[in-house]
């Protein structure tokens, strides 16, 4: 999240967003790529034996990738309006307490990922035996702490709109009102 407050941290969100954009959407034409070729084998009645493992372990990636874009744009569904609707002398405490319990959450599933890929030691896919299953599972680590990175990375720009009244759903919301209205003034 970019806030004119805080240039310095805006141009690293930007630098992040656009790095986590990237990979989301590589890993996403690249999944779409191999389901393409998969259907296309199996039309020819040449079924690849890896794609259907490969294709659930890309989803996970994106899943945790995009989760972490989606935490560093304040994307995932929020009440800010009930946060706005509490007294101002404890919007910020209860903003930091919310903040606090999202990044205990995610604290405790990459010690958790760490824990997994200790114990998968050794363990390769089924399918393609020479990929390591840990290498598959490492995003588990690495998707919590990009998820705490973008969390804490957007924070003090969140914290700026909420003490100012601004809610980012209104807001959005607001603005596709306004693009709409543009869209359809000619059709009343």
């Amino acid at each position: 999240m970019e806030h004119a407050a805080y240039p310095t941290l805006s141009r690293i969100n930007r630098m992040l967003s656009r790095m986590l954009e990237w990979i989301t959407i590589s890993l996403m034409v690249l999944l779409t790529l191999i389901v393409t070729m998969a259907v296309f084998a199996r039309l020819m009645g040449q079924s690849f034996s890896w794609y259907d493992e490969v294709a659930a372990i890309m989803l996970a990636w994106i899943t945790y990738y995009g989760s972490a874009l989606a935490a560093l744009h304040r994307r995932h569904i929020g009440f800010d309006s009930v946060l706005l609707a509490i007294p101002q002398k404890i919007q910020v405490v209860v903003l930091l307490l919310g903040e606090a319990i999202v990044l205990l959450f995610f604290f405790l599933m990459a010690r958790a990922g760490f824990q997994v890929l200790d114990v998968l030691a050794g363990d390769t896919l089924v399918s393609l035996t020479w990929v390591p299953i840990q290498f598959t599972q490492s995003i588990i680590p690495i998707g919590a702490i990009l998820f705490m990175l973008c969390q804490t990375l957007s924070l003090p720009g969140f914290l700026k709109l909420t003490a100012a009244g601004i809610s980012l759903e209104h807001a959005e919301i607001e603005e596709e009102v306004e693009t709409e209205l543009e869209k359809n003034k000619d059709h009343v």
